[in-house]
């Protein structure tokens, strides 16, 4: 192998992240400022000032663009959800669940452009639904191992399956999210975590106010 060869695979490479960066943040502004459905695969395209042939390389349509950008978005959620969880205390554990809400549902706040897309889009794309729902399970087993570590350690309640305790917290975050994301929230969000949080805890941990 000639000593060019190595910096023309580089090179190509470079070309190819590169292109694939242009695409997504053009669908992006084409997303914000379209909407999932009416946005079309050929305005972003254009807004990218790549090739028809070259774009297809990297994406089929606009659902797979907005699937790596959902994926961008919620890796945020989910460094909050997987943060280290191992209270010694139900109060403990009762005050990180109040954090971990409260910077779930702020984050939702600060993101409430691009969740709108993704509320959208689940709405009418098998594909986006798909990956919401893997983006779900995610959370859902994480959730799980929170509790189960509560539970080996004595500090949760044994008597509750923790997969279905798990299900039932993230839902009433996502409902809370969307809510959050559509601005219909009737309460601040310390106020919405504190009393999730609040219900949540003390029917797992039964904590003495």
């Amino acid at each position: 192998m000639s000593s060019s060869q190595p910096e023309k695979i580089d090179k190509r490479h470079l070309r190819t992240v590169r292109t694939r960066e242009k695409l997504l943040s053009a669908a992006r502004d084409v997303f914000l400022e379209q909407g999932f459905q009416t946005a079309t695969i050929s305005q972003v395209i254009k807004q990218a000032g790549v090739g028809y042939g070259t774009a297809y390389v990297h994406f089929e349509g606009k659902d797979e663009l907005l699937v790596v950008l959902m994926e961008d978005v919620m890796s945020r959620f989910h460094a909050i959800a997987e943060r280290t969880f191992e209270p010694t205390t139900p109060l403990e554990a009762k005050e990180r669940i109040v954090t971990q809400a409260t910077d779930f549902l702020r984050l939702a706040e600060e993101e409430r452009a691009m969740l709108r897309i993704v509320e959208q889009a689940i709405g009418v794309s098998y594909i986006v639904r798909a990956k919401w729902k893997a983006i779900r399970e995610r959370f859902i087993d994480r959730i799980s191992q929170d509790i189960q570590y509560a539970q080996e350690t004595g500090l949760a309640r044994q008597d509750v399956d923790s997969k279905l305790v798990a299900r039932g917290w993230f839902f009433a975050n996502e409902m809370y999210l969307f809510e959050v994301v559509r601005e219909e929230a009737t309460a601040t969000i310390e106020e919405i975590a504190h009393v999730l949080a609040t219900i949540y805890t003390q029917g797992l941990y039964r904590i003495e106010d």
